[in-house]
C-alpha cells in the first residue's frame, strides 16, 4: 500500500470511527459524514488521473454533487432541531415522540 493510499484510508477510518464513537451533537456527525466524503472524492480523484480518460471523469463530481445534497440536508436538519428541541445533542432526540 502507497503512503497516498494510507493517508486516504486512515482518513476515511477515522471519520468513521468519529461518527461511530463521538456521537454527542448532531454537528459532530455531520462533520465526520463530511470528513469521509471528502477523502473519498480526493481518493476517486486522484484514481481518475490514474487511468487519463474523460470517461472516468464523471464519478467524482457526481460523488461532490451528492457530498453537497448531503451536507444542506444535514445542515437544513440541524436548524429544525435546534428551533424545536433547542439544542443538538443527539441524546435529546427520540423517535418514539413527535
Amino acid at each position: 500500500m502507497t503512503p497516498v493510499h494510507f493517508s486516504f484510508s486512515a482518513a476515511f477510518m477515522l471519520g468513521l470511527s468519529g461518527l461511530a464513537f463521538h456521537r454527542t451533537h448532531l454537528l459532530s456527525a455531520l462533520l465526520c459524514l463530511e470528513a469521509m466524503m471528502l477523502s473519498l472524492f480526493i481518493a476517486l480523484s486522484l484514481w481518475t488521473m490514474n487511468f487519463a480518460s474523460m470517461s472516468f471523469s464523471t464519478p467524482p463530481i457526481l460523488l461532490l454533487a451528492f457530498s453537497a445534497c448531503e451536507a444542506s440536508t444535514g445542515l437544513a436538519l440541524l436548524v429544525a432541531t435546534a428551533r424545536t428541541h433547542g439544542t443538538d445533542r443527539l441524546q435529546s432526540l427520540n423517535l418514539l415522540q413527535c
